[in-house]
């Protein structure tokens, strides 16, 4: 089986929402010229051999020795660019991770955001505990994805293979996800295998439900109207379940961008939802009202996808009190992802 083929079926396999949702995570595998890697705003789950972008890796090399501007946007303009010049086909525009799954040798890198996993994360308590739990682990603290992490996490790699003599094989980044890197399948397997596994332990012993368990029960179409009313075309699209409990703030980069950062928990009315816009600048992805959460969208699938999200998140809330209570993300953090263009791109996609 070509390294191609087997990287689709990895894809596929960390592609379920066990690991990963929406279009979040990435996958690549590479050779000594080449990275093939998964293009943005597209699913694992949907990913074959062509749709994979292909990447000069030279070109993706010669990057690292850019000095880069130091406004935000300026300097991702030109990361954008020059990641535009290494693609050799024409697969869409390559993963923003993509200069980061370069960084490793190993020839198979998989990168999801599982609840179990951000459930340590995204842990107030997070980092001391995974060296307890992984200590074969790098992990690095929360950094704005793109560019600003590949460059940072470039030069804890160089450290670690410097004091281990190999690079790592789990990567863990705060309030974000996972790496795992290998050379096969089997050990990108394994080495999921033993990091839920061990999650698993831990969660259980702490007598916590590894899963939200929802009731979908009776639809309130009269909350729903007045929500369309009140929010107008961002609410378009309407679902709902049974309430349970929303996280207040921003979790993750992925949670930022498909369910916003704060839900709307106010009373529904003309004044708190001018309230709600003025303090967050958009309309919210996620509505509690009564006994019910709601998500809301231009379409079906954001609508969705948000409520998705929000029950990740309440997951990810529920399971972070095994190591201490949940970290939520920065002010500056959560700013950076509203307005970055790799995020709005991807909302394109979706």
């Amino acid at each position: 089986m070509s390294e191609l083929q087997t990287i689709v079926e990895l894809s596929h396999e960390f592609g379920s929402p066990d690991y990963v949702r929406g279009g979040g995570g990435n996958t690549s595998t590479k050779d000594s010229s080449t990275l093939w890697v998964k293009p943005s705003g597209t699913t694992l789950g949907g990913l074959t051999a062509e749709t994979f972008v292909a990447m000069d890796r030279q070109k993706i090399n010669a990057l690292y020795e850019v000095a880069p501007p130091t406004e935000p946007a300026a300097r991702e303009e030109l990361v954008k660019d020059r990641m535009a010049a290494a693609c050799v086909n024409d697969a869409g525009r390559p993963s923003v991770e993509a200069p980061l799954h370069n960084v490793f040798h190993a020839t198979l890198v998989v990168h999801t955001h599982p609840a179990w996993v951000n459930g340590l994360t995204c842990a107030r308590d997070g980092e001391a505990a995974c060296q307890r739990l992984f200590p074969d682990a790098l992990w690095v603290e929360y950094i704005d994805p793109g560019y600003t992490l590949c460059m940072e996490v470039r030069e804890r790699i160089a450290h670690y293979e410097a004091t281990h003599g190999h690079q790592p094989e789990l990567l863990l980044l705060k309030n974000h996800g996972l790496f795992v890197a290998a050379n096969t399948a089997a050990e990108i397997r394994a080495l999921h295998a033993r990091i839920m596994a061990t999650l698993e332990c831990v969660y259980t012993e702490a007598g916590m439900e590894l899963a939200l368990t929802l009731n979908e029960g009776e639809r309130d179409r009269a909350t729903e109207e007045k929500i369309g009313t009140l929010w107008g075309a961002d609410a378009a699209y309407c679902v709902s379940t049974c309430e349970f409990d929303v996280a207040p703030g921003p979790i993750t980069p992925d949670h930022v961008v498909y369910a916003k950062a704060f839900p709307f928990a106010g009373e529904l009315t003309e004044a708190s939802v001018a309230q709600h816009k003025a303090e967050r600048g958009y309309a919210p992805r996620v509505v509690i009202a009564g006994s019910r959460v709601y998500g809301i969208g231009t379409s079906q699938k954001n609508a969705s996808l948000a409520l998705e999200f929000a029950q990740d998140g309440a997951l990810v809330m529920r399971l972070a009190d095994a190591f201490g209570g949940i970290n939520y993300m920065t002010d500056a953090h959560r700013l950076f992802i509203e307005n970055w263009e790799v995020e709005a791109y991807r909302q394109t996609q979706v």
